[in-house]
């Protein structure tokens, strides 16, 4: 692990990295130190360290850049960043912050709920009479304004976690138009997979075109990777029906969040 977090030293060093690989091949180590707040001899000390370690490499008088393990030491410093953001946005401040939920029954302004995942949103369920949950909702809130049911409801003071098996995406290719159309067996193998998820999404006019033939209307047909990745961490089943050449682009997007995916 990178901890760029664990001393000032080691934060420096990562951002001096970051400015490098912006300002690449031609570096200004005073732009750099003004970026930072360092000196610039602090920064030629980092450089040369940086060198010495194999993240960059020296291609003449000011001129830098990023070697492979450096990109690979940037991007593992820079998730360890953001898993620490999401755990102090998501752990640290959750318990303070007020979002929103679906009222499944009438709720009162300061009423204890019990929190819910529902077809990836958020729901607040009164307690039962005893101050118990009505389902085995962990997680717990307090209501900040009134809502009949069906209505969104504030809910501030978190607390558990809310129960919730991650959804997985399966990707089915189908070809370019230059390919000729999906056959037969393909799209009876598409029409299975859109009847058992709960999201379908399409990247590409070819996928829009498939999923239309079996008479399915794909939820969108933009950013389709970034959408099921959002849908998968919300308890989703979802099916990405993507042109063979644009897979990539959907994985990229999937493995970027970590859900598990198949292709097919």
């Amino acid at each position: 692990m990178v901890d760029v977090l664990a001393n000032k030293r080691a934060a420096t060093r990562f951002r001096v990295l970051v400015e490098i690989a912006e300002r690449q091949p031609a570096v200004s180590q005073g732009e750099i130190a003004e970026a930072v707040g360092v000196t610039s001899q602090a920064v030629s000390e980092y450089i040369r360290d940086l060198v010495e370690d194999g993240l960059v490499e020296k291609q003449g008088r000011s001129r830098y850049r990023v070697t492979t393990e450096g990109v690979d030491w940037t991007l593992q410093a820079a998730a360890d960043v953001r898993r620490f953001a999401e755990h102090v946005t998501d752990d640290v401040l959750g318990s303070v912050q007020e979002d929103a939920a679906v009222a499944t029954d009438a709720i009162d302004e300061g009423d204890t709920v019990s929190l819910s995942m529902r077809e990836g949103l958020q729901h607040a369920t009164p307690l039962d009479p005893d101050g118990h949950a009505i389902g085995n909702e962990a997680a717990t809130g307090v209501a900040t304004t009134d809502a009949a049911a069906g209505e969104v409801v504030g809910v501030t003071g978190f607390e558990g976690v809310i129960d919730l098996d991650p959804g997985e995406v399966r990707v089915l290719q189908v070809p370019s138009i230059r390919s000729g159309r999906p056959d037969d067996d393909r799209l009876d193998d598409l029409a299975g997979a859109c009847a058992d998820a709960d999201l379908v999404v399409a990247s590409g006019v070819e996928a829009v075109g498939a999923l239309r033939s079996v008479d399915v209307d794909p939820a969108t047909y933009f950013a389709a990777g970034e959408v099921a990745a959002d849908a998968a961490s919300r308890g989703l089943s979802v099916v990405v029906v993507a042109m063979a050449d644009g897979v990539g682009r959907v994985t990229d997007a999937l493995r970027d969040t970590g859900v598990s995916y198949e292709v097919r």
